[in-house]
């Protein structure tokens, strides 16, 4: 190669450097005038505590997991994560029946004492008049193949749709057709978690006072769709079907997805003992009001479980025992959750964190 050849290549290379170490800083930090919402990733400048709890102060039982493991490879990963984190057991949540449920009850069984397989509701057929005794019957088969609870149900506004193979589009959990499904359930001590709803932001115009744009505008509930139920109003199914079932054990999802307003979830604490509620996947949403939330949990202590329903991941779980243990103040998840906002711990106190952790989902558990 020429000495004009090498300086050359010297220069472009030089010049692909820069290039490369350019557009690295671009996606680091724009420029305001360039810079569009979805990119916004504020890094904290307060010299403030911060803390790393890798371990549960107490063993925990997560109340809201899912069939996250594919291999029993997978399997045995995430029992050694659980282990490092002080998870004591995961409720896998499988949505599934039949041959479905089956498998995944298959799968964690090498692991009796660390996981436990929840079951769906089969709806196939439900327009048909002995839907009911056919459902029920699948219900007691899932239990005699290991399944100790139900869910998760969800309901969005158009019905109960998670369950697996058949969703059951129009029905929401105080169908009276739903009558038989949940005294069975409390006839064979199985727990219901329910999801109704999201959370207020969901359904406000994404636009530019939403609080919760960040996450609103992907993930906004059209409630343009004939038939469709708001949040109060699937709140009030959830209502309905926990005071019409008082002998029923039921959970929760997502603190109801009453987030932006927990007094409605404290209302209904305060007339159904039968209801309880997870904290999963909302530490994100709670997290931006310490006070207000850990005062609630503290007052509801006997009533709330830990549930993460954010995958297996080590970091998943330090995050949720920061905002839970932690006093740390203005810090920020762009990995984990969505929003714009800044986070803060709740530094629940010791008796309040061991009810959340174990106690209340033993007491579920224990049938």
């Amino acid at each position: 190669m020429t000495t004009s050849g090498a300086a050359a290549s010297g220069f472009l290379s030089s010049f692909l450097l820069l290039s490369t170490l350019s557009s690295v800083y671009t996606a680091q930090a724009q420029g305001v005038q360039d810079l569009k919402l979805k990119d916004f990733r504020p890094v904290s400048i307060y010299k403030v505590p911060q803390s790393k709890i890798q371990k549960a102060k107490y063993p925990a039982v997560d109340l809201h997991a899912h069939d996250y493991a594919k291999t029993d490879a997978e399997v045995d990963t995430w029992v050694k994560t659980m282990d490092a984190a002080g998870i004591a057991k995961s409720v896998v949540l499988a949505y599934a029946t039949g041959e479905a449920f089956d498998a995944i009850a298959q799968k964690y069984a090498r692991y009796p004492d660390r996981f436990e397989v929840w079951c769906g509701f089969d709806y196939t057929g439900m327009d048909q008049t002995d839907w009911a005794q056919r459902a029920v019957a699948e219900l007691e088969r899932c239990y005699k193949m290991g399944a100790r609870g139900v869910g998760e149900l969800g309901d969005k506004g158009l019905g109960e749709l998670y369950s697996k193979p058949t969703p059951g589009y129009g029905m929401h959990i105080d169908d009276p057709r739903m009558k038989p499904l949940l005294a069975k359930c409390a006839e064979l001590r199985m727990p219901v978690s329910i999801h109704v709803a999201e959370d207020a932001w969901m359904y406000e115009k994404p636009d530019s006072t939403n609080d919760g744009l960040m996450n609103s505008a992907k993930w906004n509930v059209d409630m343009t769709k004939p038939g469709i139920l708001d949040h109060d109003q699937l709140v009030g199914t959830l209502e309905n079907a926990v005071r019409n079932n008082p002998k029923t054990t039921f959970i929760a999802c997502h603190l109801a997805n009453c987030n932006s307003d927990l007094t409605m979830l404290g209302r209904l604490f305060d007339k159904y003992p039968n209801l309880y509620a997870d904290i999963s996947a909302r530490y994100g949403e709670f997290a931006p009001i310490p006070r207000f939330a850990g005062a609630f949990m503290e007052k509801y202590s006997d009533r709330i479980v830990y549930g993460t329903d954010m995958g297996t991941a080590p970091g998943m779980y330090h995050t949720t025992f920061r905002i839970l243990e932690s006093a740390d103040e203005h810090f920020y998840e762009h990995d984990r959750f969505g929003y714009h906002w800044p986070l803060y711990g709740l530094a629940l106190s010791s008796a309040t964190l061991r009810k959340i952790y174990s106690t209340n989902a033993r007491k579920i558990l224990s049938r």
